[in-house]
C-alpha cells in the first residue's frame, strides 16, 4: 500500500488549495481514506474521511470549508480546502484503512493503518 500526497503550499487567508492523495496497492471499494493534520505543537487530528460507499465526515472546524472526494478511475482522493485560515496551517497526511470508518466526535488516527509522508500547508494572515 502506498499513499502520496501533493498540492500543498503557502497561501493567504481566504484562499483555496486542493490536496491530492494518489493511492496504490488496494482497491478503493474496500477501504476508507482520511485526511489528517498535525499543527505545530498540537496533536494529530482527523480533518475528514470518506468511505467506499461515499459517506464523508468532517471535524467541526472544517465543515462547510473542506470537501473530500474520490476519483476511483485515478485512484486519487482529494481534499478541497476553501476559505483557508491561519489555524489550518499544518502538515497534512493521507491515510487508509480496510473497511468502513464511522467517526464519533473525532476521526481517530489509530483506526487507520497506512499513511502517506505528509505535505505542508501554510496559511498566512
Amino acid at each position: 500500500v502506498q499513499l502520496v500526497e501533493s498540492g500543498g503550499g503557502l497561501v493567504q487567508a481566504g484562499e483555496s488549495l486542493r490536496l491530492s492523495c494518489a493511492f496504490s496497492g488496494f482497491v478503493a471499494d474496500d477501504y476508507a481514506i482520511g485526511w489528517f493534520r498535525r499543527a505545530p505543537g498540537k496533536e494529530r487530528e482527523g480533518a475528514s474521511c470518506i468511505n467506499a460507499d461515499g459517506s464523508a465526515y468532517y471535524i467541526d472546524s472544517v465543515k462547510g470549508r473542506f470537501t473530500i472526494s474520490i476519483d476511483t478511475a485515478r485512484n486519487t482522493v482529494y481534499l478541497q480546502m476553501n476559505s483557508l485560515k491561519p489555524e489550518d496551517t499544518a502538515a497534512y497526511y493521507c491515510a487508509a484503512t480496510a473497511g468502513t470508518v464511522i467517526p464519533a466526535k473525532t476521526i481517530n488516527p489509530e483506526a487507520f493503518d497506512y499513511w502517506g509522508q505528509g505535505i505542508q500547508v501554510t496559511v498566512s494572515s
